[in-house]
C-alpha cells in the first residue's frame, strides 16, 4: 500500500463551489480505476473547521504502485495541472490499514496528521506504537477507514482516517470529503503492511 497527497491552495476569496462541480462531473471516473485502493476528494475551506485556506486536497490509498504511477502520468492528472499547475506529490510507504466499524457509509470528512520522529527514537518502537493507536482507533464508532504511512525521508508518519460523521477537532487537519472512489479497498490489506 502507498499513500499520496497533493494539495491545492487557492486564493481566499476563491468559490470553493467551482472545486464541488468538478468534483460531481468528475469524481466517478475513478470509482473503478484499477490499482486504486480509494481516494478522499477532500477540500478545506478557509475558515470552517480551523482551516486557514481554501484548498482542495485529495488523498489516495494505493493497492498496486503502478497504478499511481499509471495516474500522475496519465489524463486525469493532466487535467489538473492544466486547470491549476504542478501541484507537489506526497507520497509515503504504507504501514497499516484497516476499514472501522463506518465502513459501510459514505465517509463525510477526513483527517490527516503528520509527526516527525524523533531524532533519537526507535524507528521501529515508534511506529508499533502509532498501529497501536491506529487498531484503537479503527475499533472506534464512526470511524470508516484508517491508515498509517511513513516517510523514511523526513521520518514523517502521516495518520489519515475517513470518518462517517464530523471529524474530531484533536485528529489533526479537517477535511470535508465530497466524493469517496473505493475500487480496491480489498486490496488494501488489514492490518499491518510491515
Amino acid at each position: 500500500m502507498h499513500a499520496m497527497q497533493y494539495a491545492l491552495t487557492l486564493p481566499a476569496d476563491y468559490d470553493m463551489e467551482i472545486i464541488r462541480r468538478r468534483v460531481r462531473s468528475r469524481g466517478h471516473l475513478l470509482d473503478d480505476f484499477a490499482g486504486l485502493g480509494l481516494k478522499a476528494y477532500g477540500i478545506r475551506e478557509r475558515g470552517v473547521d480551523g482551516a486557514p485556506v481554501n484548498q482542495y486536497a485529495p488523498f489516495y490509498l494505493w493497492a498496486d504502485p503502478e497504478a499511481m504511477n499509471r495516474f500522475l502520468l496519465g489524463d486525469g492528472f493532466r487535467g489538473v495541472v492544466r486547470d491549476f499547475g504542478r501541484p507537489a506529490v506526497q507520497h509515503w510507504q504504507g504501514l497499516f490499514h484497516r476499514p472501522g466499524p463506518a465502513a459501510g457509509a459514505l465517509p463525510l470528512a477526513f483527517t490527516r496528521r503528520t509527526a516527525t520522529l524523533a531524532e533519537d527514537a526507535d524507528a521501529a518502537t515508534v511506529i508499533a506504537q502509532a498501529i497501536a493507536g491506529h487498531e484503537e482507533l479503527a475499533a472506534t464508532d464512526g470511524v470508516h477507514t484508517t491508515a498509517l504511512a511513513l516517510d523514511p525521508r523526513h521520518w514523517e508518519l502521516v495518520h489519515f482516517t475517513l470518518w462517517a460523521d464530523g471529524a474530531p477537532e484533536a485528529a489533526g487537519d479537517r477535511y470535508q470529503v465530497l466524493h469517496l472512489s473505493a475500487p480496491g479497498t480489498d486490496r488494501l490489506g488489514t492490518g499491518r503492511q510491515w
